[in-house]
């Protein structure tokens, strides 16, 4: 599913002086139906990998390849297409639309594709069922808790299909017992069969999951 190979990513300094490598020599790969968490502290490379994991970002240097599409060198607009057709994205914040229902917020992604609304709806009341929101389906996000919030933001993230779960800190915003209710999910979509890679810098959600790498100084090991 996920191949790094020898992966750098710089920036250049302030002032124009020499690039900052923020990932060095990255590689490590991640088989379809894995599950797999990457760990490490604030400013160790995170939020660098989870960007060109997401296709958000390109590589300096190195090679990425997604389901067998060789990332590295797509342009801004193949990288869009590839994210809307292999990745659902899961944010620590939710990131739902305020003014649309549970449902309307989880068949967005359809809207985008062109399909038609009857079809947008099944398939949204479908995946509500799968995460056990089904019931709040005609709820706004300000009339569910945290948990049902996240709940309906991973359903939003499945709503297309994607090859692909992708989360950033999904437990950081949430209480310890609504921590494990989400991770007891994770570990049940996994199951099913979806591909799952979470970052987070709780160790103690990371050993949740089947494998899991180190990220620290730009650089990524995996553990034992």
């Amino acid at each position: 599913m996920i191949v790094m190979e020898n992966v750098c990513k710089a920036y250049p300094k302030s002032g124009g002086r020499g690039p900052v490598r923020v990932l060095d020599g990255v590689s490590f790969h991640i088989q379809p139906r894995e599950y797999a968490a990457f760990v490490g502290p604030s400013g160790s490379g995170k939020s660098t990998l989870l960007n060109l994991m997401g296709c958000l970002d390109s590589p300096t240097s190195g090679r990425y390849r997604l389901d067998g599409t060789e990332v590295s060198s797509l342009s801004a607009r193949e990288l869009c297409a590839l994210r809307r057709e292999k990745i659902g994205f899961v944010f620590q914040g939710f990131q739902l639309l305020q003014k649309l229902s549970a449902w309307e917020n989880v068949a967005f992604p359809l809207l985008l594709k062109g399909v038609e609304e009857s079809r947008r709806r099944e398939a949204a009341l479908e995946t509500l069922r799968k995460v056990d929101m089904a019931d709040r389906a005609q709820h706004l996000p300000n009339q569910l808790s945290g948990g049902q919030q996240q709940r309906v933001a991973i359903a939003r993230a499945l709503c297309g299909s994607p090859r692909l779960l992708l989360c950033d800190e999904p437990t950081a915003a949430l209480d310890p017992a609504t921590r494990d209710d989400l991770l007891a999910l994770f570990a049940r979509l996994h199951q099913e069969g979806h591909t799952i890679v979470l970052i987070t810098h709780d160790l103690s959600v990371a050993q949740r999951a089947e494998h899991r790498f180190r990220v620290e100084g730009g650089r990524v090991t995996e553990e034992a």
